[in-house]
């Protein structure tokens, strides 16, 4: 997918709304990527993040996304840039219409058994807009049929997604899409990608479809769970695709890969679930580097051959794959205690999706205006990591 002189300038014009270190950055890079994990309710959290990212004029062309992240990334490449915020409001207020915000006089002290009371009415009522139990119950439907494959039906998401999607506009390519899933009899992971795939709601409810939650879904005589059970960030298939022209890529994850010792057995699930998720983000990320050590390597085997050897089509293939675009990764984790403990991914109170969404928002702003926008890892030769940790309240950044 590659950039014309337009959209550079058209890149360039927005950066002039942000900070000048964040729009000198910007400016550098042939795409905006914003890479989006699967983690349910705590899909909020990336809601929040976009929201921050769309109030400094940070606009992507190309969103990845798995499982919530796909629904989030849907509902963003699905409409134009004002109304983007709107739409994933909508969405998340819908989620969380069930429950009520608690009162504010009982919140410290009866936080953690709402939350308890909202995962619980979740399991047993389904989430509006989204899912709802099967009726009958899988164990009484006919063996084989998709009725007995999941405990939930998820038409209501397809109805959201039509209503609150705009396919032609993503079909558009506009924006680029790529939405993560896995072939439920291969076991291949794929990537249904607007530039190669006309996307439609069925895509999308396919990269989310969580078993035994969530049926699979049918594609093209295929059938698909959610690309979180193979691997749960979009990440590496970013930056393989890109190789050709440089990128910043925003990934956001919603669980932590460094935590805590827990104390009590729910926060051993809790910690539990945060690694299954999150290891594969640190998995991505020694992969990336191992792949760009070999890169750097036959670049150097290459600059060794002789002139005559240089016209070769094997040779010229190989250099065609030696070199790479420039990648900023700017890595942002949720690391808001809700208070939900080890069913934080499918609590969705109101007062839960508020505070991630906040949450995110609040991390965004963090990292534009801090120093350490100009802090820099190295993962490997080409590729540069800014990880952001939310402040403490009360804490301020010390000065480089």
């Amino acid at each position: 997918m590659k950039t014309d002189p337009s959209q550079r300038a058209s890149k360039e014009a927005e950066t002039k709304q942000l900070p000048p270190r964040v729009a000198e950055n910007l400016a550098k890079f042939d795409h905006t990527v914003l890479v989006l994990q699967g983690g349910g309710a705590l899909g909020a959290y990336q809601a929040g993040v976009f929201t921050g990212i769309a109030e400094v004029g940070i606009v992507p062309d190309w969103i990845a996304g798995i499982s919530i992240g796909a629904i989030n990334a849907a509902l963003i490449a699905g409409n134009p840039p004002e109304k983007r915020v709107e739409r994933l409001r909508e969405f998340w207020e819908r989620a969380s219409a069930r429950t009520s915000l608690l009162p504010h006089a009982l919140y410290d002290t009866a936080r953690p058994w709402f939350n308890a009371w909202s995962a619980a009415s979740v399991v047993t009522f389904g989430v509006p807009g989204f899912f709802v139990p099967r009726v009958p119950p899988p164990f009484l439907a006919v063996q084989g049929s998709v009725g007995a494959l999941s405990f939930y039906d998820t038409q209501p998401l397809k109805a959201t997604l039509e209503e609150l999607v705009d396919f032609d506009l993503i079909n558009g390519q506009k924006t680029r899409l790529s939405l993560g899933a896995v072939n439920v009899c291969s076991g291949e992971s794929v990537y249904f990608d607007n530039t190669r795939t006309r996307i439609g709601a069925e895509h999308v409810m396919a990269s989310g479809a969580l078993p035994p939650g969530f049926p699979p879904v049918q594609i093209d005589g295929e059938w698909y769970w959610d690309g979180g059970i193979s691997s749960n960030t979009p990440m590496w298939y970013v930056v393989d695709e890109a190789y050709r022209e440089s990128a910043l890529v925003l990934q956001v994850d919603v669980f932590a890969g460094s935590g805590e010792l827990p104390k009590n057995l729910q926060q051993v699930q809790e910690r539990l679930k945060d690694l299954q998720y999150a290891s594969k983000t640190r998995f991505s990320a020694t992969r990336v580097r191992e792949t760009e050590e070999l890169r750097a390597a036959l670049r150097r085997l290459l600059d060794k051959l002789p002139e005559a050897m240089r016209s070769d089509p094997d040779v010229q293939r190989l250099a065609a794959v030696s070199t790479r675009g420039a990648v900023a990764l700017v890595h942002l984790t949720n690391r808001h205690n809700t208070r939900s403990s080890e069913f934080k991914d499918y609590e969705f109170s109101r007062a839960t999706i508020d505070e991630l969404w906040q949450g995110g928002l609040d991390d965004v702003r963090n990292a534009v205006s801090r120093q350490a926008w100009q802090k820099v890892v190295e993962l490997a030769q080409g590729i540069h990591v800014y990880e952001f940790t939310p402040l403490n309240p009360g804490q301020q950044e010390r000065s480089p």
